[in-house]
């Protein structure tokens, strides 16, 4: 979904206890939850049964990517709006054997046929935002496969085993799941079978009631006996392709046997000693590497954590990074784009200038660098192996519509193309569209954080803020993640959201400086919920934390007898 779309995300964290180190200091007297501390491997997920199945498999032999695979699966079946196999997905792994770290982008193209000459032809003037020519190729299978085929341990079925008995037998429905599942039954009106599925009985499952999806545990028994090539090719594949056909879609079988996700290397930056990793375009991280880059040269730690300063500071940041996101990210493969550049350090300091103290800038645009619904869930193993996964439905249930028979709703990551002819994200087939859902990692001497906030386009200034309470403000990982954040849900404008844990001394500061603040609840949808695990490989110790904006929870691994 826009403001929760991420998938289960998981990541390994160690340190010992007598380590000094900002990300695992002991618990604040404002801190709602403990960090989980084990000599085992962690796995912190959106939902307390994905994250236990992915600790299952840890316990079994399995690497931090089975563990992941496992939590995501089940994160597919119990979340169903946010995320699943119809969706794209990330991921960042970290190699403790080798030291490296590789980037899976498996988000998927636009069918050949969806042009903007085809969307002007049937009376669009603008990009859709649900339905059927919002539909891009699904990603997150293939991701799985090639994920699994360089890390995992464990046979793919084994890692599928615990989602496809939650889908035959169900799971009860709980508190955040509920609200999103109500909030978003009208997005199933238009298609009949995706109204069937998930909308038992007329509406929408309530707090404690079972939903189980047979279909859903048919198609990933699939996957388990036949990984991709029951997805792309054989009778998933079939599915999807006649469902496209029935709401007049252009998607053909070429479109899906021909897609293929890849490996990247990720980008990062320099932020005070710590080294912070994302994904390159065509997503939206960079834009968080920018906005640390920007604040790099103010005094955050100074100014106070969560002070007027330090938010203006870092508002201000975020308006500058996203103005350049939007101008110049795009899938590489269509458009070129200035990473270098952006992530110049000279750069920064000419963005950071930009920046009044005293006043909001309500109108940013983008500047001239040098040429050169979502679950998160986050894993590591106790050989310190770990994993940023991230994986969405992009809007809640994704296009409305689902696979018949299949027992998933196809996403709409296509809503992000552009119909602009000026645009770098244009519309062409087999383009990948900017894309909000990003993976993190940062590390510094012994210490590896891996890292992720869902939640569309908040996810990149939530990265930043994430970073900030960190690296500045010398907070641990668990209350990194707890503590009050901010959000800007628009490009333009003075307008930004803030949660009521916020002072309102420094509400009312900001104000003053021209920002039009919207005040949500303490712990609000609006500002993503993220998953977190730290390890320190000088003592092997791994730490692990979980956001209180979702139900989940960060798992260690079960002690063997």
């Amino acid at each position: 979904m826009r403001r929760g779309r991420f998938l289960p995300v998981l990541a390994a964290a160690g340190l010992a206890a007598m380590t000094i180190a900002p990300s695992a200091s002991p618990q604040r007297s404002d801190q709602g939850r403990s960090m989980t501390v084990t000599r085992g491997g962690i796995v912190a997920a959106e939902s307390p049964l994905a994250a236990q199945a992915g600790a299952q498999a840890l316990a079994r032999g399995g690497s931090a990517v089975d563990a992941a695979i496992a939590a995501n699966a089940v994160m597919g079946v119990v979340s169903p709006m946010m995320n699943g196999i119809g969706g794209d997905l990330f991921a960042m792994v970290y190699d403790a054997k080798s030291g490296r770290r590789f980037g899976m982008n498996a988000s998927g193209w636009a069918p050949r046929g969806l042009t903007p000459e085809f969307l002007h032809a049937h009376g669009f003037d603008k990009m859709p935002q649900r339905g059927i020519h919002a539909v891009t190729v699904p990603g997150t299978v293939d991701g799985w496969a090639k994920l699994h085929e360089k890390f995992g341990r464990r046979p793919l079925e084994e890692d599928l085993s615990a989602a496809i008995r939650i889908a035959e037998e169900g799971a009860p429905v709980t508190e955040w799941v509920a609200q999103y599942w109500e909030g978003s039954a009208q997005a199933l009106s238009g298609d009949p079978a995706a109204q069937k599925l998930y909308l038992p009985g007329g509406r929408a499952p309530h707090v404690g009631e079972v939903f189980s999806n047979p279909d859903l545990a048919a198609s990933l028994r699939a996957i388990a006996k036949r990984g991709r090539e029951a997805f792309y090719h054989g009778p998933i594949a079939e599915k999807i392709l006649a469902t496209e056909a029935h709401f007049g879609g252009t998607m053909a079988a070429d479109d899906l046997a021909e897609w293929s996700a890849e490996w990247v290397e990720p980008i990062s930056t320099s932020y005070r000693g710590w080294t912070v990793y994302e994904m390159p375009p065509n997503g939206q991280g960079i834009a968080a590497l920018i906005m640390l880059n920007i604040a790099e040269n103010f005094p955050l730690a100074a100014m106070g954590h969560n002070s007027a300063d330090a938010l203006h500071v870092l508002i201000e940041a975020k308006k500058l990074a996203y103005a350049d996101m939007l101008h110049y990210v795009a899938d590489p493969r269509f458009a070129k784009v200035p990473v270098a550049g952006l992530l110049a350090k000279e750069y920064a300091k000419k963005r950071a200038a930009q920046i009044d103290l005293a006043k909001a800038n309500c109108d940013v645009s983008a500047g001239a660098p040098a040429a050169g619904d979502t679950t998160f869930l986050v894993a590591v193993d106790r050989e310190g192996n770990e994993v940023s996964l991230i994986q969405s439905n992009y809007d809640l249930f994704g296009s409305g519509i689902v696979a018949e028979g299949a027992g998933f709703v196809l996403q709409n990551r296509g809503a992000l193309f552009s119909l602009d002819a000026q645009s770098p994200n244009l519309l062409t087939g087999r383009k990948r569209p900017l894309h909000t859902i990003i993976p993190a990692q940062m590390e510094k001497g012994s210490l590896r954080i891996a890292f992720g906030i869902m939640g569309g386009w908040n996810q990149a200034q939530a990265h930043a803020q994430f970073v900030a309470n960190v690296v500045d403000f010398g907070l641990n990982i668990q209350a990194a993640l707890e503590a009050p954040r901010f959000t800007k849900p628009s490009f333009g404008g003075c307008d930004v959201n803030v949660e009521s844990r916020i002072p309102p001394e420094v509400r009312a500061a900001l104000e003053a400086r021209g920002h039009q603040l919207a005040v949500t609840t303490p712990y609000a949808a609006a500002m993503g919920g993220g998953q977190v695990v730290l390890r320190d490989y000088a003592t092997s110790v791994n730490y692990g934390a979980s956001d209180p904006r979702k139900d989940g929870a960060a798992i260690p691994e079960p002690v063997q007898p």
